[in-house]
């Protein structure tokens, strides 16, 4: 179908069995698994995994407190010993080149190189768009934290609080709550009603009215949240619900249907609508932590694997019937 090129340079048609975009955590688990499989993979990754802000991720049985490039890094070498190739770049199209019969991708990389690939796994995350409030962005994933999963248990029993900028707010300051005695809910241009006050109030969230102008920082540490009117409340943490837009862009070019949480459908092993495409990971679910990402790639590369063993024995069934013809040998004959 296509000829074998060199990944040193911009190459056209170099053949892969998967083609896997993202080295997150879930697509290092699907190339592992598929390289052990004895598929030729190749992994694409623009080098900047949504969890880079952070020190420390926790919560990963056997990996818990280990730095997320580490790990990041520890999985690529793991990978590249079973012969999975990687390359850096940002994919920029992938493209179904046969609508019928078995499925074959091209995946165009900015940098001119293009690979083909009988699957793709889509792994590519998704974006946290932050509030427009000072201090905000520069403490992202040190003391300004999202997930109480990741980072509650390492500020626990201190004074947090939470920046009322989604309707989800309410809810995260009620689940922080069981990390410690002491939150603040910063309404901000959070409109409370009736029932969310009387559910903080029993819960022993404390609600700050006024609208939140920045994040106090001194000494590279947050010292507290600084409202318009000139206060200030202390906070050793702040937790934020950010607007989480999931890198679909590749998915929904495919034609991917969408669920109706408006966000790319999967089926449990991350199948999307369009045959030969596999997405995992924060693309398609924003709750995914590390180790659930890396467990999705592990379900993906399982069906992608048994997927291509039918399209396999399927090829090696006509082809056995080809040769059969043409040499007049018919079934039950012996040769």
């Amino acid at each position: 179908m296509f000829e074998n090129g060199s990944l040193n340079g911009p190459t056209y048609g170099t053949e892969f069995d998967v083609v896997v975009i993202g080295a997150g955590a879930g697509g290092l688990n699907a190339a592992l698994v598929l390289a052990r499989s004895r598929r030729r993979v190749a992994v694409v990754d623009s080098g900047a995994p949504r969890n880079a802000p952070a020190a420390h991720m926790q919560g990963f049985l056997s990996r818990d407190g280990m730095p997320p490039a580490e790990l990041l890094e520890t999985g690529r070498a793991e990978a590249a010993g079973y012969g999975v190739e990687f390359l850096n770049g940002e994919v920029e199209e992938v493209a179904r080149i046969f609508e019928e019969g078995a499925p074959v991708f091209t995946v165009r990389l900015a940098d001119g190189v293009v690979l083909a690939a009988r699957r793709v796994v889509v792994a590519t995350g998704l974006l946290d768009e932050l509030p427009d409030i000072p201090g905000v962005a520069d403490r992202w994933g040190r003391d300004l934290l999202h997930c109480p999963y990741c980072h509650g248990y390492e500020v626990r029993e201190q004074t947090l609080g939470v920046l009322g900028t989604q309707p989800a707010a309410v809810r995260h300051a009620l689940l922080i709550r069981q990390w410690s005695e002491d939150v603040v809910l910063f309404r901000h241009t959070l409109e409370l009603t009736e029932e969310d006050r009387e559910a903080l109030d029993a819960r022993g969230v404390t609600v700050v009215d006024g609208t939140v102008e920045r994040l106090l920082v001194e000494g590279d540490r947050l010292r507290g949240v600084q409202l318009a009117e000139g206060s200030c409340v202390p906070c050793h943490a702040v937790f934020l619900v950010p607007r989480m837009v999931p890198r679909d862009g590749l998915l929904t070019a495919l034609g991917c249907d969408r669920g109706d949480n408006g966000w790319v459908a999967t089926d449990r092993t991350g199948r999307t609508s369009v045959p030969g495409v596999w997405a995992v990971g924060n693309v398609v679910d924003p709750r995914a932590l590390v180790v659930s990402a890396a467990g999705a790639g592990s379900a993906a590369a399982f069906a992608i694997n048994h997927d291509l063993v039918g399209e396999d024995v399927e090829q090696a069934v006509q082809d056995h019937r080809m040769v059969k013809e043409l040499t007049g040998v018919r079934p039950g004959d012996e040769y």
